[in-house]
C-alpha cells in the first residue's frame, strides 16, 4: 500500500440504498463512522453526517487526503445525490476520488474465505441487482478484485438484474453454501421466501453497505492508482430509470435521439424506489 493511503484521512460515503453511512479512516485506523436508516432523506442528512463524522474523527475537511463513494447499484437518487457529493468536496479541495460498486461493499462485510457471498440489491419490480464473490487467500495475477488486510475478494460475474426468486432458486443449485446480503434480504426475502438448505441470510447488522467497508476498498483503489476522473465521473445503474423508460413509451418516434437532460436526470424519489 502506498505511503499515501496509509497516512491518509479518507472520507467514504455510501448512500445506495436507505441507509446513509460516513466514515473517516485516518491513518490505519477507522477514526468514525455513522450510519443512519431513518425518515429524512439523503439530501437533508447526508451533508450534516459528513460534518458530525469529520468533528467525531478530530478531521478538518482541508485534513482529508482522498475521498471514496458508493458507486451503485441502488437508488436512482441517493446515489445521485452520494456522488454530487463526493464530486463536489473532491474538486473544491483537490483530493483523488474513487468510487467503490455497492456489491463490493456488502461483500467486504464477510470476509470469509470458502463461501459464496450473493449482494441484492433493489431493482424494483420483483428484480434484484445480483452479483457474487468469493473471498482467497491468493491472487492470481491480472485477476480482477481487491486486497483487504491479506485476503482478497474476487467477483464471480458481472452485477446482473434477474428476479429475486428466480435468483434464490439459482443460490440453491450452486452446490456450496451461500451468504445473501442487500436490502433486498430485510425487505423481501427474511419471512418471505423459504430459503434452500444451502442458503442463509446474513445477520440484520451486516445485510446493509457500510461506509467503513466503501474506505477499506477505496484505500485497496488509491493504493493502485485507480482515481477517476472527477468531471466524468458517474454512478452505476445497470438499468435505466422508471422515467427513462416511461418517455420512451410517450414518444416511441424519437427512440435514438439524445434525451433531454431533464429527463436522463428525472427519477423517484429518495425513499429507495428510484
Amino acid at each position: 500500500m502506498s505511503s499515501m493511503a496509509e497516512a491518509s484521512g479518507l472520507l467514504a460515503l455510501d448512500t445506495a440504498t436507505q441507509v446513509s453511512s460516513v466514515a473517516v479512516i485516518s491513518g490505519r485506523k477507522l477514526a468514525a463512522e455513522l450510519t443512519v436508516q431513518g425518515r429524512l432523506t439523503h439530501s437533508e442528512t447526508l451533508v450534516p453526517h459528513i460534518r458530525q463524522v469529520l468533528q467525531m474523527a478530530g478531521l478538518k475537511k482541508e485534513q482529508l487526503t482522498g475521498i471514496a463513494v458508493s458507486q451503485g447499484p441502488g437508488s436512482f437518487t441517493g446515489l445521485r445525490i452520494g456522488l454530487a457529493a463526493a464530486k463536489a468536496m473532491a474538486y473544491a479541495l483537490g483530493l483523488p476520488l474513487v468510487g467503490v460498486p455497492t456489491p463490493a461493499v456488502l461483500a467486504c462485510q464477510c470476509p470469509v474465505p470458502g463461501l459464496r457471498l450473493v449482494t441484492l440489491l433493489d431493482a424494483q419490480k420483483g428484480n434484484v441487482y445480483v452479483q457474487s464473490f468469493r473471498w482467497a487467500r491468493t491472487q492470481e495475477q491480472g485477476e480482477e478484485g481487491w486486497s483487504v488486510e491479506g485476503l482478497h475478494l474476487h467477483p464471480l460475474h458481472e452485477v446482473q438484474v434477474a428476479p429475486l426468486k428466480e435468483t434464490v432458486k439459482a443460490c440453491g443449485a450452486a452446490g456450496e453454501p451461500v451468504l445473501l446480503l442487500g436490502d433486498v434480504v430485510q425487505k423481501k426475502i427474511v419471512g418471505r421466501l423459504e430459503l434452500p438448505d444451502n442458503v442463509s441470510c446474513a445477520p440484520r447488522h451486516l445485510v446493509m453497505p457500510r461506509a467503513a467497508c466503501v474506505a477499506q476498498l477505496g484505500l485497496s483503489l488509491l493504493a493502485a492508482g485507480r482515481a477517476a476522473n472527477v468531471m466524468d465521473f458517474e454512478p452505476l445503474y445497470v438499468r435505466r430509470s422508471e422515467a427513462e423508460v416511461l418517455w420512451e413509451k410517450r414518444h416511441p418516434e424519437q427512440i435514438g435521439i439524445e434525451e433531454p437532460d431533464c429527463v436522463l436526470k428525472s427519477g423517484g424519489g429518495e425513499d429507495g424506489h428510484e
